[in-house]
């Protein structure tokens, strides 16, 4: 069994939104008719998000719970759109991962299982089981939330609205809202010597 190893936090950074940059890369440089745009982006997203799991595996030696479903859930749905080429197979991908996240954590809430301290291994050091309890409900929350706007913005917005969205609007949400719960975490027991450690969800 290969050992497991901790990727700094420019590295989970890099294996969680670098997939998502290049997206929206190649949707904006791209050439060709908007469904060209789509399919191009989605073929470069699926690229991305494989080579992001097999980085993951050969430098840690594993991949996390996490990135397993949010990246097997981008080659499903990213197929789909290629065979049938149609953009909302792709939309709808974040709806329904962030929905199975909030669920997943609910779930655990309700029946007393630590599923993100499970989901999120050993990121957060120190931290009590109060302190999980209480960032398992703040995730749990920020899920649903970002499930809704999801379904609202790919009504609202043109694909490439959507995709601006996606990546400079909720990767920077993701960001704060991470960064916003560390000093309540530092309260219950959470040991972190640098913010820019705390341990973000994968790109929905």
């Amino acid at each position: 069994m290969a050992e497991k190893k901790a990727l700094s936090s420019t590295e989970r950074m890099a294996t969680d939104f670098a997939p998502l940059a290049i997206f929206f890369a190649v949707n904006s440089f791209a050439p060709g008719s908007q469904i060209e745009r789509v399919v191009a982006a989605t073929a470069a997203f699926m690229i991305a998000i494989a080579g992001a799991m097999l980085y993951s595996r050969v430098k840690a030696g594993h991949i996390s719970p996490m990135l397993w479903l949010s990246g097997g859930l981008v080659l499903v749905f990213g197929a789909l759109t290629l065979y049938f080429h149609d953009q909302t197979f792709i939309q709808i991908k974040p709806t329904i991962v962030y929905s199975m996240f909030a669920v997943i954590l609910a779930f655990g809430l309700a029946t007393g299982r630590p599923l993100l301290q499970s989901l999120l291994e050993t990121a957060y050091p120190g931290l009590t089981p109060r302190g999980w309890r209480l960032l398992t409900i703040n995730w749990t929350g920020f899920f649903a939330i970002q499930a809704v706007l999801n379904e609202i913005m790919r009504q609202w917005l043109s694909w490439d609205g959507w995709v601006t969205f996606k990546t400079w609007g909720v990767i920077p949400m993701t960001f704060l809202f991470a960064i916003a719960n560390i000093p309540l975490l530092m309260r219950h027991g959470l040991q972190i010597s640098d913010t820019k450690d705390a341990p973000l969800p994968p790109e929905g």
